[in-house]
């Protein structure tokens, strides 16, 4: 099983979404510094989780999500 998630950064109430086996060690990794394109907006909060049977569906909605009409979506749900 894999996890489609969205984090929202703390100080910048920027979004970043990305997918993981384990969303929430992930997180760690990232408000770490771990990640080259989450370093510069710590800390992180985990705001939306999916599950997805694999991989391949998890990479599909992880492109959907940071389509255009996937931001909408996003803010739609988050930001209502």
């Amino acid at each position: 099983m894999y996890w489609v998630y969205v984090l929202r950064s703390e100080r910048l109430r920027r979004y970043y979404v990305g997918i993981s086996n384990n969303p929430d060690k992930r997180l760690l990794e990232h408000n770490a510094g771990k990640t080259k394109s989450t370093k510069g907006f710590i800390p992180w909060r985990i705001v939306y989780k999916e599950i997805v049977p694999d991989r391949q569906t998890a990479r599909e909605r992880e492109k959907y999500l940071k389509s255009g009409c996937g931001k909408e979506y996003i803010k739609k749900v988050l930001d209502p």
